[in-house]
């Protein structure tokens, strides 16, 4: 099992840098980091998980200018983000960036996507929350056709794009693996059966009652049964809980890193080491 990190980086943590050498020097197989642009003080959306929202969600770094920087400077180390809040992006030149980041780095990179949580934050980009999941595919779809080899138009409910010289190309032809997030349900495994390459369940709950209906869903669109990725996110271990998921055929997970000083961070690396 391929055991990769996620961590909130900040101004205040770890640096990408001494992250990507610690973690492809340890023998971990990558890094993914989250994304959010700001948090309007004003805040009325509940934090997901109960309680005050911690600070770090305030002091994120922007994931891909970190995850240039931990390619930069590693040969081996996967690099991907978890998640990118697809909707609030200009989709032309969020294209660019995930083609530059994974032609530079050999495709090395999985573009995880997300819906989000924070409805103040998306309404700030312009995002109506009632059809943001519409959106989200819709920016994808436009996206490929950039990435296509040859010059490809898309016209969709919510934008556009010319066909286009577009350059650089992602490293393989089909372009950077997709993972969607988001919690269980049939409407999320239909999107992913249709438009990604898997599923990026964060914690790792119930994937023993969810997994099944997720082939069964990826299977009935005529996908290959062999090309399934579900990655467990920001799991906290335990040898039961991978033992769990290597039942499941699961073959990477991605453990929570806390968000802290190098200090803490390299002491929880040394407790995850227990399991690479």
């Amino acid at each position: 099992m391929r055991i990769a990190t996620t961590i909130f980086l900040t101004d205040e943590t770890i640096t990408p840098v001494r992250l990507a050498h610690q973690l492809e020097q340890r023998g971990f197989a990558g890094l993914y980091l989250p994304e959010h642009t700001h948090i309007p003080v004003s805040r009325d959306t509940p934090y997901p998980a109960g309680g005050e929202l911690p600070r770090e969600y305030g002091r994120t770094l922007d994931p891909f200018v970190a995850l240039a920087q931990a390619a930069a400077v590693t040969e081996r180390l996967a690099l991907g983000t978890g998640i990118t809040l697809i909707a609030q992006h200009d989709p032309i030149d969020l294209a660019k960036q995930i083609a530059t980041l994974d032609h530079l780095s050999a495709g090395r990179f999985t573009l995880g996507i997300g819906y989000g949580w924070n409805v103040e934050e998306a309404a700030d980009h312009g995002v109506e929350w009632s059809t943001r999941r519409r959106l989200g595919r819709e920016r994808l779809a436009l996206m490929r056709a950039l990435w296509a080899a040859e010059p490809t138009a898309y016209e969709g409910e919510f934008g556009s794009v010319r066909a286009s010289e577009a350059h650089p190309k992602p490293y393989r032809p089909q372009g950077p693996r997709v993972l969607i997030g988001g919690a269980a349900g049939p409407k999320l495994f239909a999107h992913i059966a249709e438009s990604a390459d898997g599923w990026l369940p964060i914690g790792g709950g119930g994937l023993t009652e969810s997994v099944p209906h997720l082939r069964t869903a990826w299977e009935a669109a005529g996908r290959d049964p062999k090309g399934l990725h579900i990655v467990p996110y920001a799991v906290l271990p335990s040898p039961g809980k991978l033992a769990r998921f290597a039942d499941l055929g699961i073959e990477e997970i991605v453990l929570q890193l806390p968000p802290a000083a190098e200090p803490e961070v390299l002491r929880t690396l040394d407790a995850y080491a227990a399991y690479l």
